[in-house]
């Protein structure tokens, strides 16, 4: 992640075409460690690709993901697309299976012993 990181401060900074010394050097000066493998290979996957076209293509595949949002709306609309008509029994159960989860004594033993 930090490879992405600092090939986007390099590109952004106005070098169009970074070169693994550059990012290095980027990586070394905030006392970073330096994974030559993983730096090889995202130069290699990013050389003559515009940071644009990359960025736009990574979104649409973000797009696809489901995220908890959209199960919420399908939940919604399961019930007239009125949020506030979920029933709140489900609500109140989730709050008491919680507190069970949380309750120390099954555990059968203690940090401090």
């Amino acid at each position: 992640m930090k490879e992405i990181a600092v090939y986007l401060l390099a590109v952004l900074g106005g070098n169009a075409a970074p070169s693994a010394q550059d990012l290095n050097h980027i990586l070394a000066s905030v006392g970073a460690e330096v994974d030559d493998g993983k730096m090889e290979l995202l130069l290699s996957q990013v050389k003559g690709k515009d940071l644009t076209e990359l960025i736009a293509v990574g979104r649409e595949k973000f797009a696809t993901i489901p995220s908890t949002g959209a199960a919420v709306t399908v939940t919604a609309s399961a019930f007239g697309g009125d949020p506030a008509a979920a029933p709140p029994a489900t609500v109140e159960a989730n709050k008491e299976e919680k507190v069970e989860e949380e309750d120390d004594e099954d555990m059968c033993f203690s940090l401090f012993d």
